[in-house]
């Protein structure tokens, strides 16, 4: 039987989750192990509960209790169910809820870089991307075009945070990740020479003279390889860029010099995972 809250205290403490703290908050860095993260959207909660996250309690549109969020509900025991109507959830949360549900979950294990890169050919290498919305595309990106696993340096704004996830389309679930600083690799050079202690090829995707293009059949033939790609604006620091194997350029045509972060991922994840 679904436990249904009503709203009717803005500032209840069981809501702080839902509306007054910050992403850093809920990752709650001094002890993992109580973190949360929010999920938002059907489809987000859905695959985060299929990837075996365990949730803590519902914000939920009171509409789509018998409606979107019916069978999701249903999956979730008694847990906690907060509802309101749209004007009262807008008003509390500061934003629209998209698809009318948010989840708090307990935040997953992270998996050491050797078991998310165990059996892996593609993997794709994110240092300091700090855009949640660029780090929530290249993940559906990822898991669109067939990359088996995603490593972040620790600036990389966090996977699980609520629009990163949402971007995703939960796709966050599905595509193995974990930190490269799991490793006692504090930067991101030092995780290069790891991933080529794992017996991957590295390629920096950076202008520089001496790139190849990204439909150089060097890379094709490599049998495991991880893709490298830069921050926004500033891109690959230079210490990574000649500690890789491969510097790969995407040709571009009138003038442009380079795309954003994760349009440069698509390209690059569609063309090397090429058979």
């Amino acid at each position: 039987m679904p436990n249904i809250i009503e709203i009717t205290d803005f500032n209840a403490p069981e809501l702080d989750v839902y509306a007054r703290l910050t992403e850093v908050q809920l990752l709650n860095r001094h002890e993992p192990e109580k973190g949360l993260f929010i999920a938002e959207s059907p489809k987000v909660i859905e695959r985060a509960l299929n990837a075996g996250c365990v949730p803590v309690s519902f914000l939920v549109e009171r509409k789509h209790i018998e409606g979107e969020a019916r069978d999701i509900i249903s999956r979730c025991g008694e847990i906690p169910i907060y509802t309101a109507e749209f004007d009262v959830l807008t008003k509390l949360t500061g934003f629209q809820l998209t698809r009318g549900m948010l989840c708090a979950m307990r935040r997953p294990k992270l998996l050491s870089v050797d078991a998310v890169c165990d059996n892996a050919r593609r993997v794709a290498v994110l240092e300091n991307v700090m855009n949640p919305t660029n780090v929530g595309a290249i993940f559906r990106s990822a898991a669109a075009l067939n990359i088996d696993a995603v490593l972040l340096t620790p600036a990389c704004s966090n996977p699980l945070y609520r629009r990163a996830a949402r971007v995703s389309m939960g796709t966050v679930f599905q595509v193995p990740w974990t930190y490269l600083h799991t490793e006692s690799t504090e930067n991101s050079f030092s995780g290069i020479a790891y991933l080529q202690r794992l017996g991957f090829k590295t390629a920096a995707m950076a202008l520089s003279d001496n790139s190849i293009s990204i439909d150089d059949p060097k890379l094709m033939a490599e049998d495991k390889l991880a893709i490298v790609l830069g921050t926004e604006g500033d891109g690959l620091a230079a210490n990574t860029i000649s500690a890789c194997d491969y510097t790969v350029r995407i040709p571009m045509a009138h003038g442009v010099d380079s795309l954003n972060v994760a349009a440069a991922s698509a390209v690059a994840f569609w063309q090397l995972t090429r058979q």
